[in-house]
């Protein structure tokens, strides 16, 4: 599975279900949300933080 390198802003829909991790400054923090396929993506401890899927959903309701 190729993961998607693109970086997500808090508040914008999801485009999957899965794990996203909280990228700050470009570099991985470890701290990581589940979100569901259509919801907004959760606020971040600070305000430059963005998300990078990091783990996509395995179930057939979370694919497109």
């Amino acid at each position: 599975m190729r993961r998607d390198r693109t970086l997500l802003t808090p508040g914008e829909p999801a485009p999957l279900s899965g794990q996203f991790e909280i990228v700050r400054r470009g570099r991985r923090t470890g701290i990581e949300r589940t979100v569901v396929r259509g919801e907004p993506l959760p606020p971040t401890p600070r305000k430059r933080d963005r998300y990078r899927v990091t783990d996509r959903t395995r179930h057939r309701a979370g694919r497109r």
